[in-house]
């Protein structure tokens, strides 16, 4: 396993250069990444204080820095200390400004601006927190998006990322011996979309899940035919009723969650 360390450093919140670094240590085997976050950095005394820190662990700087002057003194310092730096956006922007013919605005935290966006996205999020796991289901009209699943298919982390998305998201368990709400079936405005995964891979999760709680892993909860015939339940409740199916066996969240919002967006006509 090759540790490497990679200092991310940015005049707002970081969350871009975050996002830029998971992407791109995806595409390596054996590596282990020491992130180091450095974010708000807006002055030459912080950077200053900053690059003595950084000195201690050496590797990769990425950062984002809209002031000329600080990104410059950044880069001159790195230099010094012998440290490789990137600016991972400069190609995007600097193609961007040739094609519309505008320099790119030096302003930090420009994309986190309190715009409508912001407060809708903010308002996904207490939506979706406030009907996890069937709680407040009176209210499910009001939900883009309502995920049904058997226990432990990833139905909150789901939900939690498309909320952040800015998708109100509600998500419901499906029980065999618990029939769901009659609501679940009559909703017009929301789109209904049913989580499954192989047996194998629940009872592994299951199992993983009581060893956690330091609960015996051999009840029914993880029995290899019980979890098979709830598996079958949900399948025949998804295709009844015409709702789309998302497989989360070899899918990450965030490859189910752009799926999902794939066909919310075919289903509303959206490009």
């Amino acid at each position: 396993m090759n540790r490497l360390h990679l200092h991310l450093l940015s005049d707002s919140t970081g969350e871009t250069l975050e996002a830029v670094a998971k992407a791109a240590i995806a595409l390596f085997d054996d590596v282990e990444p020491i992130k180091h976050f450095w974010p708000m950095v807006r002055s030459e005394g912080h950077l200053s204080r900053i690059m003595g820190d950084i000195g201690k662990n050496p590797g990769l700087v990425l950062f984002t820095l809209a002031n000329t002057d600080l990104r410059a003194k950044l880069e001159e310092m790195c230099a010094v200390a012998g440290l490789p730096v990137i600016a991972p956006l400069d190609a995007v922007t600097d193609q961007l400004s040739s094609m519309l013919g505008q320099q790119k605005l030096t302003r930090p935290g420009r994309q986190h601006v309190l715009d409508e966006a912001y407060f809708a996205r903010v308002d996904a999020i207490q939506f979706t927190i406030a009907h996890d796991d069937g709680i407040g289901w009176e209210d499910w009209e009001e939900a883009d998006i309502v995920l049904a699943g058997v226990s432990r298919t990833s139905k909150t982390p789901t939900s939690i990322y498309l909320a952040n998305r800015g998708y109100k998201t509600a998500n419901i368990p499906l029980v065999v011996e618990s029939p769901p709400p009659d609501l679940l079936f009559r909703l017009e405005k929301p789109m209904v979309v049913g989580l499954v995964t192989s047996a194998d891979r629940l009872v592994q999760i299951r199992r993983n899940r009581l060893l956690s709680l330091n609960q015996a892993p051999d009840t029914d909860y993880v029995d290899q035919e019980k979890v098979a015939a709830e598996l079958a339940f949900a399948r025949r409740m998804f295709a009844d009723n015409g709702w789309p199916v998302i497989d989360m066996t070899r899918r990450s969240i965030e490859e189910a969650a752009a799926a999902i919002i794939n066909i919310y967006n075919e289903r509303r006509g959206i490009v």
